[in-house]
């Protein structure tokens, strides 16, 4: 490599550095060099500091030409020559070079070795997937896996190990993290998701096993499964008690039992009764359900005679609210 570059050099002095610019880059990725050291590197050949800023990856090192690292906040100059990580991405090394010059071939492999560099231990060290790695998901929320296994795998999907973050079950099986920066919402429109608490990192285990018990306690949605499709583990407060006592598989209590009878006689039943238990009022029930107030009086009459027990007194719609809770915990 040296042989060819002084024969280039000859011959053309900017091909002569930049095979030059490539043997010291590849040397440096033999060596399994860091990210600071790569750019350094850039920075110490191009004579110019050296800025890369992977947000993603919450990465951000500047080096000055003397090879001393000092970051800063303030945003790259867009007139400064620039790569990005991935073909087609957006910026994300520069070469803070302020004079009005053409673009130099030197800067130009200076940057692409760079970058490919520096790509290939982000993606080694802080992986390129977000939060949505199977076998990574799997290890960080298994409670039975070594602290440092877990760690490890926390840092490959990037999270931030002193910061909070939510496990998410899903119907599919399929866990999920999620930050507090990201929502937490249906993947599609009949999603059923139970979100455990915000918890460290470490403690991920725990906010799995609150997601499962709370999905548990979600619905379709629909007319006859009304509820809500996404529900949060720690808003059920001593609700989720109840996922203990009653298993799916197991005989329904037969409350729940009265309720599916109920649901059998009229197909309007289940939506006005899951209107009455979580509305403030009649009249917001009859609203919630679309019919006039005398409609919902004469349904109630009708559904009391049926369930066995009054819906429209404090006790009876307390009942009622317990009885549709154990009817989504009681099925598989």
């Amino acid at each position: 490599m040296k042989e060819l570059a002084g024969r280039l050099t000859a011959l053309d002095p900017d091909a002569g550095v930049a095979v030059q610019v490539i043997a010291y880059f590849d040397r440096l990725a033999e060596s399994r060099a860091g990210v600071e050291a790569l750019v350094r590197g850039a920075a110490v050949l191009a004579g110019v500091p050296a800025r890369l800023v992977d947000a993603d990856r919450r990465v951000r090192v500047r080096v000055d030409t003397d090879g001393t690292r000092r970051d800063t906040d303030l945003p790259p100059d867009p007139a400064w020559p620039c790569a990005p990580l991935v073909p087609g991405g957006a910026p994300a090394l520069w070469l803070e070079r302020t004079e009005a010059a053409a673009p130099s071939v030197v800067d130009a492999v200076i940057l692409e070795r760079a970058a490919g560099a520096v790509r290939l231990v982000l993606d080694r060290t802080r992986g390129r997937a977000p939060l949505d790695d199977p076998a990574l998901v799997e290890t960080v929320l298994d409670a039975t896996a070594p602290e440092a296994a877990r760690l490890h795998a926390a840092r490959g999907l990037g999270l931030d190990l002193g910061g909070r973050a939510r496990a998410v079950a899903a119907l599919d099986g399929r866990p999920l993290i999620v930050t507090d920066a990201h929502p937490v919402t249906g993947r599609r429109t009949t999603d059923r998701l139970g979100v455990g608490p915000a918890v460290p990192v470490l403690d991920l285990p725990r906010s799995w096993a609150a997601a499962r018990t709370a999905l548990r306690f979600t619905a379709n949605g629909t007319e006859q499964d009304p509820g809500q499709p996404v529900v949060y583990a720690d808003e059920l407060g001593g609700i989720a008690l109840l996922a203990g006592l009653v298993q799916p598989g197991d005989e329904p209590p037969p409350d729940v039992h009265a309720v599916e009878a109920a649901a059998a006689a009229a197909p309007w039943m289940l939506a006005t009764l899951h209107a009455v238990a979580v509305t403030a009022s009649l009249r917001a029930a009859a609203a919630e359900v679309n019919v006039h107030h005398s409609t919902l009086q004469d349904r109630l009459t009708h559904a009391e005679h049926l369930l066995g027990w009054p819906v429209r007194t404090p006790q009876g719609r307390f009942r009622l609210q317990l009885a549709l809770t154990m009817r989504h915990l009681a099925r598989p």
